[in-house]
């Protein structure tokens, strides 16, 4: 795999659509794994330049946490183990890094180790941005027809899971937001 190669796993995460959206909320064009990553660098370098993260460090981190899907699709925990999503994950992550640079290649594939093993103050953050996004873009959906019962799941785990006093703040913006 070239850098060339590389770009082009990336790229192909704008073809690849968040299936949550599809099985849950029954969007026939749902936003792809590329529109969710995006939203969440956005988030992610306001709360990171905020909250004085390692803002570069959780831009890389955002930037790969869905790059495996590239290869594999976008799962749903409905649709398979949590075991068995990391297994491919990781495989289809270290097929797409393997001819990287060595300089660039080890530092993604800890930065993406990092991640899956949620072990750092950025990959704890970088979890809850993504159910934060994964928030927004439900109430989204349901200021555009969605009904409130199919976006609760959706809003209630992200609620568990959100721990952060600033992601609180904002969750709790973004939820009664009418």
């Amino acid at each position: 795999m070239t850098i060339l190669e590389f770009f082009r796993n990336a790229s192909n995460l704008k073809n690849i659509p968040r299936q949550g959206w599809i099985d849950k909320l029954s969007i026939k064009h749902p936003e792809s794994v590329a529109d969710h990553s995006y939203s969440m660098a956005i988030m992610a370098m306001v709360i990171s330049d905020l909250e004085n993260y390692d803002s570069e460090k959780i831009m890389k981190m955002v930037l790969l946490h869905d790059l495996a899907e590239s290869k594999i699709g976008d799962f749903t925990p409905d649709q398979i183990s949590k075991i068995k999503k990391e297994k491919m994950e990781n495989d289809a992550f270290y097929e797409i890094t393997k001819k990287l640079p060595d300089s660039i290649k080890h530092q993604y594939n800890e930065i993406w180790n990092e991640y899956q093993n949620n072990t750092s103050p950025e990959s704890h953050i970088v979890h809850q941005i993504d159910k934060l996004e994964m928030v927004l873009q439900a109430k989204i959906y349901q200021k555009e027809g969605s009904s409130q019962e199919n976006v609760t799941p959706f809003i209630e785990s992200a609620k568990i899971d959100i721990t952060h006093p600033k992601l609180k703040e904002i969750f709790t913006m973004i939820v009664e937001d009418k």
